[in-house]
């Protein structure tokens, strides 16, 4: 078995502590944007499994100032986890949604903050107009700046019928432009929308490991009250994943992806009072518990399958174990 460390996957947990030399973690914040998905610009509904929160469900609150919120979060985490080092993470909605001279505002007074050292924004490809990337070049030679895309599915038709708004050259577009100032990228997945089978999910982890992007999130779909998604499972019931279907997808994902890719999610955890569906991700601790053990009892890791990839990490990164 190869282990970074102490998993079977390049954690996102292992590459933070080879760089920073200890745990960091995220203060998810909300810049008060909104999505064109919302406003009118492509539709008013938003995707159809987003939740009222735009996917910020546990930022702070916009009426706060990102420093207020930056405080507050971290007076929060630090009752359970005392640390010194912190990504800023503007979360809800899209964060990259607003004039420039908002975004720079905004921006920096995240990254002004001495314990702040990542800034990342999710966002989506079709909203990094040139003079965006350019500011968040810019910010990058200050403190790194990760950019977090949501593709949700390689597949059109997929991204069709959740109303996704943009075709795959358009992230593909993005990434390549990202990529040329530096920026590191990381690509949402969602894994159980209708229609997507293990081997359509599968397809679309074998094309992003033709892409250049640096981290991925595996986000299990929940089904929420109030989404257009909700309506819909309602009035047609679609299959979801049962707690073991979705472990061994996780591992045959993570088999077949690059060993580069730092794996920043291997599933999530909806707001419990609006979550229908499935009920067994209520304890995101119990279903990271059962992965951790099946990648142990089945001696498998992430790449194991993969053949598209060539340039090895460093060797510091694998640490052998004894076969289980």
């Amino acid at each position: 078995m190869i282990l970074w460390n102490d998993k079977p996957y390049h954690s996102l947990d292992y590459e933070l502590k080879k760089r920073y030399g200890e745990k960091v973690y995220r203060l998810a914040l909300n810049g008060g944007m909104s999505c064109p998905n919302r406003d009118g610009t492509l539709g008013t509904g938003g995707c159809i499994f987003c939740s009222a929160g735009g996917s910020g469900d546990f930022a702070a609150s916009s009426l706060l100032s990102v420093k207020k919120q930056i405080e507050e979060a971290k007076e929060r985490l630090s009752q359970k986890r005392p640390a010194s080092h912190y990504i800023a993470y503007f979360q809800a909605y899209t964060n990259t949604y607003a004039p420039v001279s908002y975004l720079r505002s905004i921006f920096t007074e995240a990254i002004e903050c001495p314990e702040i050292v990542i800034l990342s924004i999710a966002t989506r490809p079709d909203c990094l107009a040139p003079e965006v990337v350019a500011l968040l070049a810019e910010l990058n030679q200050i403190k790194p700046v990760w950019i977090e895309l949501g593709l949700q599915t390689m597949h059109e038709d997929t991204a069709s019928f959740i109303r996704r708004g943009y075709p795959l050259s358009v992230y593909e577009n993005a990434v390549q432009r990202l990529r040329s100032c530096g920026l590191e990228v990381i690509t949402h997945l969602i894994l159980g929308l209708p229609g997507e089978n293990e081997e359509r999910i599968l397809q679309t982890i074998r094309y992003l490991n033709t892409q250049d992007i640096q981290g991925i999130k595996l986000q299990l779909l929940h089904i929420l009250k109030g989404t257009d998604l909700a309506a819909i499972y309602e009035q047609n019931p679609f299959p979801v994943f049962s707690l073991e279907e979705y472990v061994q997808l996780i591992l045959s994902c993570t088999e077949r992806l690059r060993p580069d890719i730092v794996v920043h999610r291997l599933t999530g955890d909806g707001p419990g009072e609006l979550l229908i569906a499935p009920l067994w991700s209520r304890s995101k601790r119990h279903v990271l518990n059962k992965i951790h053990q099946q990648f142990r009892l089945q001696n498998t890791w992430q790449g194991k399958y993969c053949s598209s990839f060539k340039p090895h990490p460093p060797a510091a990164v694998f640490i052998k174990s004894n076969p289980i």
